[in-house]
């Protein structure tokens, strides 16, 4: 295992829920982190709050010259690249009789697209150190969810781009993997006005019961998988499932 260490490392939408979690648990563990998103207040409290070991930069990554300004902020930051984290993600939900092709383009391009460009942009500092590049999947391609068929289209897609890249990459000594997450407390749902923050609240207590351990998860528990995925020296074209047992599809039935 690589130790976390003084490891350099990027997280896309780092500003709240699992990226910021990440980003503590890799500084708590003495590496030096870049985190990036639009919503700069999130951003600075985040950076400030743990500290110089993590470092902010706003920029929006479906915009090709800040995914060039992110990546050289994250290899300043670092003095290199060990792992690229892409977390930032985007929701649509709706009936696909309601989907119109430039909210589904809004939606792959965030949640595929630009992880894509970012891994391209890290490669040759990835390949230095013989790095790691972790995207986030999502229950929803474990479990089907009505009205959720644009977000889970995005997942499924990372899930075997992780596997794609990791059999192109391999060569270059750059590890490719996925985690999949169970119900965790976000924004994302928030920010695309899907619920309410009161709503949200519900909609976590009433996921519980299908979580095979009673419970939701929590950011620093993907943060731990997240971090076995970058240091794993071993591992690669893996999708790892941290979902509490809610892929079991646990009923009283």
């Amino acid at each position: 295992m690589k130790p976390m260490n003084e490891m350099s490392i990027l997280i896309t939408g780092g500003g709240s829920g699992i990226g910021e979690g990440t980003a503590r648990y890799f500084a708590r563990h003495g590496a030096k982190v870049t985190i990036c998103g639009r919503r700069e207040e999130k951003l600075k409290a985040v950076a400030d709050s743990i500290g110089p070991l993590c470092h902010y930069e706003v920029g929006d990554i479906t915009r090709d010259e800040d995914c060039v300004r992110i990546v050289e902020a994250a290899v300043a930051q670092g003095g290199g690249l060990d792992a690229l984290v892409n977390n930032a993600g985007n929701m649509l939900r709706g009936s696909i009789t309601e989907m119109t092709r430039d909210g589904l383009r809004e939606v792959f391009d965030t949640n595929v697209v630009s992880g894509m460009i970012l891994t391209a942009l890290a490669l040759p500092h990835l390949e230095a150190r013989q790095g790691a590049v972790i995207f986030l999947g999502s229950v929803h391609t474990r479990r089907a969810y009505p009205g959720a068929s644009p977000y889970a289209a995005t997942k499924g897609a990372v899930e075997v781009l992780a596997r794609v890249l990791a059999a192109e990459l391999g060569n270059r000594k750059v590890r490719v993997n996925c985690v999949i997450p169970g119900a965790v407390s976000t924004e994302l749902n928030i920010r695309a006005g899907v619920v309410s923050e009161e709503e949200q609240k519900v909609r976590m207590k009433a996921l519980e019961s299908s979580h095979a351990l009673g419970r939701i998860g929590t950011s620093e528990e993907l943060a731990e998988a997240i971090a076995y995925m970058c240091c794993a020296e071993w591992t690669t074209g893996a999708s790892l499932v941290i979902d509490g047992g809610l892929a079991l599809g646990i009923s009283d039935l």
